[in-house]
């Protein structure tokens, strides 16, 4: 009985911290990638291909978001935190915008891995900038 007793409480514990929330604090500044894949059609970038664009995430207090590559924004807009999901609401040309949410894989003081939430799914790790 205290086995299970044991395990069920492992669990709860378990699931309980993968419900945690995350702070949009804790993703201020900027996230330079070193890896993305692709897997639908299954594809990575190479490290030098990385080296190269310099690609990168930037996330502000004031809840804008940023995107570069090739030294040049691809995209922005705002963002807002739902537990593990980020809402990114990109400006488009002529005033549109769309939505679409990114899911936080894993977040530490250093590393950040996100995927994109669509039928081509494409995940990213980056590093904290120095």
């Amino acid at each position: 009985m205290k086995f299970t007793t044991y395990l069920l409480g492992l669990n709860v514990l378990l699931c309980s911290s993968c419900m945690l929330e995350i702070e949009r604090k804790d993703l201020f500044g900027r996230w330079d990638y070193i890896k993305v894949k692709n897997f639908n059609p299954q594809d990575s970038l190479t490290s030098a291909e990385l080296n190269k664009e310099k690609p990168a995430i930037i996330f502000s207090a004031d809840s804008n978001l940023l995107i570069e590559w090739g030294g040049k924004q691809l995209s922005k807009g705002t963002f807002r935190m739902e537990g593990k999901l980020i809402r990114y609401t990109e400006f488009l040309e002529g005033g549109n915008k769309r939505e679409f949410p990114f899911i936080i894989k894993q977040l530490t003081n250093q590393e950040l891995v996100f995927e994109t939430m669509d039928q081509n799914p494409t995940q990213v790790t980056a590093i904290r900038a120095k």
